[in-house]
């Protein structure tokens, strides 16, 4: 009788350390699950990076761009009347993808110009003026840096001092490591919650924004 109550005794705590098992397994995975989603989730938005859009919006739409980037410069305000179409349900979230050579002063030119809550001026001014500030897919900063002043209410003084600060250098090395972990080849490259764009276009892109909405 005793040998019996040893063995249902036993065969008790066998199932309760598999239980346990199982349960703090679970946990585990869980806690896995959620620290790739967190992650895969930074990859896409940095504390720093530029919003445009509320918060709260339906849809999180995140840009890989180059400023020296032609088809960038084309597709910037298509995205724009997209966002004017769909009022307050998408946030549009820019990250840096400087692949032309030089494209790091541009980036750190829009960055200094954040400071002076002239971001979209600047970026605008430059998206439409490429032609005379990019040399043969080359930035030309000194150019670039010459048309600047033509910017209603920047500060150059200012703008020069501000890209002196080398976390400038640590935000473009950060989007440049995401866009990389994020398989970002080229520019733009767009993610719709989430979701990369996998056949660029702009039917492509409406189609998947609107299917997010």
């Amino acid at each position: 009788m005793q040998n019996k109550k040893s063995i249902v005794l036993s065969l008790f705590i066998v199932i309760g350390i598999f239980i346990l098992g199982a349960y703090f397994y679970k946990d585990s995975q869980s806690k896995k699950v959620e620290n790739s989603i967190k992650k895969e989730s930074e990859r896409l938005q940095r504390d720093y990076s530029m919003v445009i859009g509320p918060k709260d919006a339906k849809v999180t739409l995140v840009e890989f761009f180059d400023p020296a980037c032609g088809t960038c410069a084309q597709f910037h305000f298509y995205v724009k009347d997209i966002m004017k179409k769909h009022k307050n349900d998408i946030k549009l979230v820019l990250r840096y993808a400087p692949f032309h050579q030089n494209s790091n002063y541009a980036v750190k030119m829009l960055e200094a110009a954040k400071e002076q809550n002239l971001f979209l001026p600047t970026l605008e001014f430059m998206l439409t003026t490429q032609s005379k500030w990019i040399d043969n897919h080359v930035v030309n900063p000194r150019k670039l840096w010459s048309l600047l002043p033509n910017i209603q209410g920047i500060d150059m003084n200012r703008l020069a001092s501000s890209m002196d600060n080398i976390m400038l250098d640590k935000i473009i090395q950060q989007d440049i490591e995401d866009g990389e972990a994020l398989n970002v080849r080229k520019t733009p490259t767009y993610f719709v919650n989430g979701k990369m764009l996998q056949v660029f276009g702009l039917d492509n892109l409406i189609k998947l924004i609107e299917s997010e909405l």
